[in-house]
């Protein structure tokens, strides 16, 4: 699952619409794209809740191989999320490199300490959950969703440890499935502070799997990883300032500047696909590099799918404008 953005609540009595489509299949995965709008009933108002990519591998039933069939484009968003969504495989794809890099340059900063800054130890939060027949599909499998909930649960707990409120889910970043956990097993969840950002702190948390009969730590199956952003208000509506943290472990002060190299990501991210003009950002930024190639594809795709156009010549399919003007697009950030 890509990251996660929620930009509206969800309340009890509004209606909670999911549409969800393949924008592309690849040879053995797929790209699906899901919008969450949600609908007050008094007002009539609809507004986005969040929009995602999930990436979905076809499992072979045997030896045997899947090859995918490509999806059928009927209109012009089909046309654009199909182009798109190779270049979101890259930044998928790229995104470690992406990260390695940010990283270094993180730790070459050092760790921010302040004398009352409060120990990550104390936002340490485990819970234990048991798979029952409710929590699993028709194949035995735990929900996806399911696990999702449980995660922000112990990853409120965790941020709640540092405010006085509770703290609001805003994003959900890196949520990868290492591997499926069946009905029966129990799923400890551990939770802890990674790093905070004045009005907003990230949550690290890791989901074990342990059968039955094999409740014992050397043989734990690793299932889940994500990293929660929360904010938190005060009763004026406020945003509430997080108070400083400061790891105590070696591993601690991994968790501390990963967090760092994600939020200038996610910075990167907004900045470079946002459509506000209020929001400028510096595209030469080294965080940046991932999503300049993603925003001249979006750009000239948009582009390309208005009218009064005249394709002079075209190869593998991409008239020879756009692809001149894509070109020019990476020399200039090159010679950048």
């Amino acid at each position: 699952m890509d990251d996660i953005q929620f930009e509206e609540a969800a309340r009890v009595g509004q209606i909670i619409t999911i549409k969800a489509k393949v924008n592309r299949a690849f040879k053995t995965s797929m790209e699906v794209g899901i919008k969450v709008t949600v609908q007050d009933v008094l007002t009539d108002v609809e507004k986005i809740v969040s929009v995602a990519y999930a990436t979905y591998v076809a499992k072979p039933v045997g030896a045997g191989k899947i090859e995918l069939e490509p999806v059928k484009l009927l209109s012009t968003e089909d046309h654009l999320e199909h182009t798109l969504a190779t270049e979101r495989r890259r930044i998928r794809l790229g995104y470690e490199q992406v990260f390695q890099n940010l990283m270094q340059e993180s730790n070459k900063e050092g760790t921010f300490e302040e004398e009352d800054a409060v120990s990550t130890d104390l936002t340490h939060v485990q819970s234990i959950e048991l798979v029952q027949p409710p929590h699993a599909n028709h194949h035995g499998n735990t929900f996806g969703g399911q696990i999702m909930a449980w995660m922000e649960t112990v990853a409120s707990i965790s941020a709640s440890r540092l405010c006085r409120s509770y703290p609001i889910l805003k994003s959900v970043n890196m949520f990868k499935f290492w591997g499926p956990s069946i009905v029966g097993d129990r799923l400890v969840f551990n939770a802890i502070v990674n790093n905070t950002f004045q009005n907003s702190v990230e949550v690290g948390v890791r989901v074990e799997a342990y059968n039955c009969e094999e409740w014992i730590k050397d043989q734990a199956r690793h299932i889940n990883s994500a990293f929660l952003i929360f904010n938190t208000v005060n009763d004026k509506g406020q945003l509430v300032t997080f108070p400083r943290i400061k790891p105590t472990t070696k591993d601690g002060i991994r968790r501390y500047h990963g967090a760092i190299a994600r939020r200038r990501i996610r910075l990167a991210r907004k900045c470079m696909l946002s459509a506000k003009e209020d929001k400028p950002s510096d595209p030469w930024e080294r965080s940046n590099q991932a999503y300049v190639s993603y925003s001249n594809v979006a750009a000239l795709t948009h582009l390309a799918a208005k009218p009064g156009w005249e394709v002079t010549s075209t190869l593998d399919d991409v008239s020879a404008e756009l692809w001149n003007s894509y070109v020019a697009a990476l020399v200039m950030f090159l010679h950048k």
